[in-house]
């Protein structure tokens, strides 16, 4: 990773230097590094688009095989309804459970579907009659399909078919004359459906790639954004921090998201060039993370208003940097530099704001380590490792239905740890079938006493009650979601089923798949919109064969076996091999500290052996994983607000994050190749031994629940080793070096906090000889500070601030210190480059002396722009696509009437 400084730029090409060095267009995707978008929005949203595709695959099944449906039962003499039912089953499960990245993958499922469906189709027409029977195998086909989904896609498939088969053949009634047809129909419908997804849904997963690192883009824009607001002396620090949080959030969730696409072999074909995006994703991240981060402490300290002024432009050129010119960071870099270097070099500065400019050239140092990173990120396509450490790409997570993991493989880790010696061992493949087939046995008789005909409601909730949750919380969740999307959907069916009315065939049919295709949308956002539009479908299928005035009382029937369904569901894994919450939660926990325990194994070799092939960067991205599932199964079932919710499951986890952060950080420093004398060395071997030892107390205490041995922090040896290392004069290995050292102490903080909550004892002492671990060592608590209110800004006695006219002003902007003048100046001029002599679009951003964006505007097409400011020091920072963004101070007079400044790109 290219380091802060290592390449200076000066921002006057006036003085002679070189301009900055642009990274060719040509070496990364369009699609990634391309200008601001209007629909960037959607990737925030929707990373890689999946919840999109989604929606377009059920749209594109759904007509294709309905069309196919209805044209296979005229030509072979089924009836319509019958041939659009078998149709339709064959196009919704293609949608549903069948995913691939190759043509082969979908081929194979899709047309393999006919043939199980086909199979208990007739075996329910032959059975057709026999009500306890019937019953019985609806029961053994949902337990058969949780059984068949332990041998992965294709046996989940086929016992879903099984089970969706025998549905139809009791709904429907097919006799055993037509099973023949039904079966040419589906076969047809899915050769069909395959065809329509190979032309218009063919899976693409290296622009799914592509996307999602867009959306990394996109989500560094908007951070930096937020950092630009932070700096407002007037902003609310409280929301802002809230924002900024937010924002890191989903930055992590998506650069997790692309490690796991890259481990696919359709995406990223060569594991060393996968390798290398992961590690400069990992150190842009970093430098985000650290930028943000040291932006909101400045923020709560009041620096002196030219810092403020110089990082809020420096912020706003980072932010507007195409990424295909990311070296044109390099201006904003040395602006926040010198300008805080003018301070640090002042020897009559006030102590304040010394630290305030301190905290400004770590903004700098950040900024600089995010251009380097995306730099090398650009020229991936030139750039091959040819180093003895280079190792091929292994991602920490693979995506399951296009989402991160969550309490799924906790759950499984767990059951697997409690059933390893004899009959025990079946338990793990007999568990979720004997859930189903229990709470089947029991939901059907009574969902056939409220309604023999629509028996099937109940069955239904018992699976999609089983199906993708493990706790009872998000069974629970899945009760609410149910209840309400099916309300939802039952009001706007019942409305569109009125405006519509019933013969009006080719509308219902479009409403029925647009219902299916905004339930596939939703359903990986909220399980509540896909029930909202498989109810609108259901509504107008029913209302093809119940009058008006039953509509309601069907749709409280099917309400009613739902609920009923969900609840013994959530009552039979509760009590058949029962594995609580608080059980996943702890496997969870012991998964994070097993990664942090491989993290600091491999920081360890890679000190002791530089040459060792180890992977720092993957070992911190599994910790991120860890945490993420941490926090999925520790969801609570209700958010409570603040002051009603207990306060210390929130308290675990915060420790948790932030010992993640810092993990992070210490991956990234400590991959350095260091030559420590032999009695470091083994001072270095000592903390690993000591830290390792008691990442092994809190695992056993997490695993059994009792203690055994106590956390033995090694924070005062770290202390001592960092003043035995530190030069006279440090160069980059030794900063990074010393860096990785204050990390490794502050994640040995962070966890012996969590592990004091967890209730392992923490070791006690009052002295401590050289070499030796004692006690832990608190900072006093610092007093709180009131973050809500506007901030105090030590400024000059004499000082002009510039406001808007009537363009997106905050609050206060408009107030004026050191002139009397209110009257506003007109300010215009045209934006232009070299290509667009006549005129560039950009968009012009409005600083005022204070580091407040007092105004933001448009040129259009012309170029021309038009402002209303205050007399006073202001400074436009213009963007435009395809170059890099550019800072003009403007100085506006009390006496000027009108001011004309022109923009050249």
């Amino acid at each position: 990773m290219t380091s802060p400084g290592t390449a200076r730029q000066v921002a006057d090409p006036a003085k002679g230097a070189r301009p900055p060095r642009a990274v060719r267009v040509g070496l990364a995707p369009r699609r990634v590094a391309g200008p601001h978008r209007w629909w960037d929005w959607v990737l925030v949203t929707d990373p890689g688009l999946g919840q999109l595709q989604a929606g377009w695959r059920t749209l594109v099944a759904m007509v294709t095989s309905l069309a196919v449906g209805y044209g296979m039962a005229h030509a072979l003499a089924v009836p319509s309804m019958i041939g659009m039912m078998v149709a339709g089953m064959m196009g919704l499960m293609s949608a549903f459970a069948v995913s691939g990245n190759s043509w082969q993958q979908l081929a194979k499922a899709i047309l393999w579907m006919p043939f199980p469906f086909a199979a208990v189709l007739w075996t329910a027409a032959v059975l057709h009659g026999d009500r306890t029977l019937e019953i019985s195998l609806n029961v053994a086909a949902l337990a058969l399909a949780f059984l068949l989904a332990r041998f992965g896609p294709l046996g989940l498939l086929t016992g879903m078919m099984m089970f969706n088969g025998l549905l139809v053949g009791t709904m429907a009634g097919i006799p055993t004359a037509l099973v023949g047809k039904a079966f040419a129909v589906a076969l047809v419908s899915a050769a069909a459906v395959l065809a329509g997804r190979l032309l218009l849904c063919y899976p693409m997963p290296r622009e799914d790639l592509l996307r999602t690192q867009r959306t990394f883009v996109v989500e560094a824009r908007r951070l930096a954004d937020t950092t630009v607001d932070a700096l407002d002396p007037d902003a609310d620090l409280k929301r802002v921090e809230r924002r900024m949080n937010r924002s890191l959030r989903r930055l992590n969730i998506v650069t997790v998201t692309i490690d796991a696409r890259l481990a696919q072999p359709e995406a990223a074909a060569d594991p060393v060039v996968a390798e290398l995006l992961h590690r400069h994703l990992f150190d842009a991240e970093l430098a985000l993370r650290a930028t943000g981060k040291a932006v909101l402490a400045l923020a709560a300290q009041s620096p002196p208003e030219e810092l403020r002024r110089a990082l809020v432009v420096g912020l706003l050129l980072a932010r507007d940097t195409p990424p295909a010119q990311a070296d044109g960071l390099r201006p904003a870099v040395e602006m926040i530099r010198e300008q805080a270097d003018a301070i640090l070099r002042n020897p009559r500065a006030d102590p304040r704001d010394a630290e305030c400019a301190a905290l400004a050239r770590r903004v700098a140092e950040s900024l600089g380590s995010l251009t380097g990173s995306l730099v090398s990120w650009l020229t991936l396509g030139r750039r091959t490792p040819n180093t003895p450490a280079a190792v091929p790409f292994h991602s920490a997570v693979a995506l399951e239905n296009n989402r991160l993991p969550g309490s799924a493989a906790p759950m499984r880790r767990a059951l697997t740890a409690r059933t390893r010696s004899g009959w025990q061992r079946a338990v793990p493949f007999v568990r979720a079938p004997l859930h189903a087939g229990v709470a089947a046995a029991i939901v059907c008789p009574i969902a056939d006493a409220i309604d023999p005909q629509r028996f099937y409601w109940g069955l239904i909730g018992v699976m999609i009650t089983l199906f993708g949750t493990n706790t009872t919380p998000e069974r629970l969740r899945k009760f609410g979601h149910r209840m309400v999307g099916t309300a939802a959907g039952a009001v706007i069916g019942v409305l569109l089923l009125r405006l519509i009315g019933h013969h009006h065939v080719y509308w219902t049919l479009a409403v029925i798949v647009l219902g299916l295709s905004f339930g596939s949308w939703g359903m990986q956002r909220a399980y509540a919109l896909w029930t909202t539009g498989l109810v609108v479908a259901l509504v107008q299928l029913y209302g093809l064969t119940t009058p008006d005035g039953g509509m309601d009382h069907l749709l409280g029937e099917r309400l009613l076996d739902n609920g009923i369904g969900i609840l013994v569901a959530s009552a039979c894994a509760a009590l058949i091999f029962p594995l609580s919450t608080r059980t996943i939660v702890r496997e969870a926990e012991h998964g994070y500290v097993q990664a942090v325990q491989n993290l600091l194994a491999q920081i360890s070799a890679r000190w002791e052996e530089p040459d060792s092939p180890v992977r720092l960067r993957g070992a911190a991205r599994a910790v991120d994983v860890a945490l993420f599932q941490v926090t999925e199964v520790s969801r609570p079932l209700v958010r409570m607000p603040l002051g009603v919710r207990g306060r210390r499951p929130q308290h675990r986890l915060a420790l948790l994050a932030t010992a993640a952060g810092h993990a992070r950080a210490l991956a990234a420093a400590a991959d350095i190749d260091i030559d420590l004398s032999p009695r470091l060395s083994e001072r270095v071997r000592l903390i690993a031994h000591a830290f390792t030892d008691s990442l092994r107390a809190l695992d056993h205490h997490l695993a059994n629940g009792t203690a055994q041995g106590v956390w033995c922090p090694v924070g005062p040896l770290v202390r001592e080793l960092r003043a035995d290392v530190r030069p006279a004069s440090p160069g980059p290995r030794a900063q990074r070096l010393q860096t990785a050292l204050r990390e490794l102490e502050a994640l040995d903080t962070a966890l012996a906090g969590f592990a004091e909550q967890s209730g392992l004892p923490l070791a006690s002492g009052t002295d401590r000889e050289p070499g030796r671990l004692g006690p832990v060592r608190r900072p006093a608590p610092a007093p709180a500070a009131d973050r809500g209110g506007p901030r105090p800004v030590r400024s000059p006695a004499t000082r002009v601030t510039g406001a808007v006219h009537a363009t997106r002003a905050p609050a206060g902007a408009a107030a004026t210190a050191g002139t009397d003048s209110t009257a506003t100046v007109s300010v215009s001029g045209t934006v232009h480059c070299r290509a667009h002599p006549g005129g560039c679009s950009a968009r012009i951003t409005v600083i005022n002396a204070r580091g407040q964006r007092i105004a933001q505007t448009y040129t259009g097409e012309t170029g021309h722009y038009r402002l209303g400011l205050l007399p006073g020091s202001h400074t436009l920072v213009v963007s435009a696509a395809d170059h890099p963004p550019r800072a003009r101070s403007v100085l506006v007079r009390p006496s000027q009437a009108e001011l004309r400044v022109d923009i050249r790109l």
